[in-house]
C-alpha cells in the first residue's frame, strides 16, 4: 500500500521534472518555468487532473498505463521511470520483466563463469540462464534435459534432486517461499506465471507448498548436498541481486571449509 510520504515524494518528484522541462514555441520565454500542468497532460495523453492530484499527494491510485503515459510526458529515463512507479506503489507494465532477455546479462555471464565455487544465474522465472562447470557437476540431472534448467521444476519434479538433498522437504518448502517473494514483483512476465501454473497443475508438492503462502527473504547459510560421487558435501550460500536487472539473481555456494 502507498504511504503518505510515497505518496508527497511522487507529487514533489513529477512536479520537479514538469517544471524542469522547457515549453515548445514562442512560450519558451515565458516566466513561467517549464510546463504548465496542462500541457503535460496533454503530452502524456491524461487529463490534468490527474497530474494536479498527483503532484498534490492525494490519495489517489492511478493506473499502469497512466503512469506510463505520464512517464513518456516527463521524458523519464529508466531509472527515473523504476523510481516514479516504486512510489507510485506500481508494477510497470513495460518494465524489466516485460522484455526480460533469454540469455543472462553480460556482467553475471562473465561473474559465474570466473568463480571456481559452484556458481549460477536466475532468471525472473529462476530458470538457470547461467551456471559454471562446478554448478554442472553439484546439480545431478538439472542439465541433462533439453528446456532450459527450472530450478523450481528440478527441486520439486526431478528423482535426481530429492536424493541430492536430504532435507528435500525443508528446502523445497524454502526455495518456494524465497520464490515467493520475487513472484510479487515480476508476476507480469508470462514465462513466470507459465511455471507456477504448469507446476500447480501438475505436481502435488508443490501446488501444497503455493497454496501456503509462505514468504521468505532470501538468505544465506549452510546447504548440505548427497551427491552419487562425491558423497555429503558442505557449502554456504551466498545471493546476490544484478544491480542493473534486479529481478536476477546470482547464487554461489562456498565450500563449508574455505575459511579455514
Amino acid at each position: 500500500m502507498q504511504t503518505g510520504e510515497q505518496r508527497r515524494l511522487l507529487g514533489a518528484f513529477v512536479r520537479m521534472r514538469r517544471e524542469s522541462m522547457a515549453p515548445e514555441g514562442h512560450d519558451r520565454r515565458r516566466r513561467t518555468p517549464g510546463l504548465r500542468r496542462e500541457e503535460l497532460a496533454a503530452r502524456a495523453a491524461i487529463g490534468a487532473t490527474w497530474v494536479a492530484w498527483i503532484e498534490q499527494g492525494r490519495e489517489v491510485r492511478p493506473s499502469g498505463e497512466t503512469l506510463s503515459r505520464l512517464a513518456r510526458g516527463l521524458s523519464l529515463s529508466p531509472a527515473e521511470r523504476d523510481y516514479m512507479f516504486s512510489l507510485a506503489g506500481r508494477l510497470d507494465p513495460s518494465g524489466p520483466s516485460a522484455n526480460a532477455p533469454d540469455a543472462a546479462p553480460p556482467a553475471i555471464a562473465a561473474l559465474v563463469q570466473r568463480m571456481d565455487w559452484p556458481c549460477y544465474a536466475l532468471d525472473p522465472a529462476w530458470t538457470l540462464c547461467a551456471a559454471n562447470p562446478a554448478a554442472r557437476d553439484l546439480f545431478v540431472g538439472l542439465f541433462d534435459e533439453d528446456t532450459a534448467p527450472n530450478l523450481l521444476r528440478y527441486v520439486f519434479t526431478h528423482p535426481a534432486a530429492r536424493a541430492l538433498l536430504p532435507d528435500w522437504q525443508e528446502r523445497a518448502g524454502r526455495l518456494l517461499a524465497e520464490f515467493r517473494r520475487d513472484y510479487s514483483h515480476v508476476m507480469a512476465d508470462p514465462r513466470v506465471r507459465g511455471v507456477v501454473e504448469r507446476l500447480r497443475s501438475e505436481n502435488k508438492d508443490f501446488r501444497t507448498s503455493w497454496e501456503g503462502q509462505t514468504v521468505l527473504a532470501r538468505e544465506g547459510g549452510e546447504r548440505v548436498f548427497c551427491h552419487p560421487e562425491q558423497g555429503m558435501i558442505h557449502f554456504v550460500q551466498h545471493t546476490l541481486a544484478d544491480v542493473e536487472r534486479g529481478d536476477f539473481r546470482v547464487v554461489f555456494l562456498e565450500p563449508a571449509d574455505a575459511g579455514a
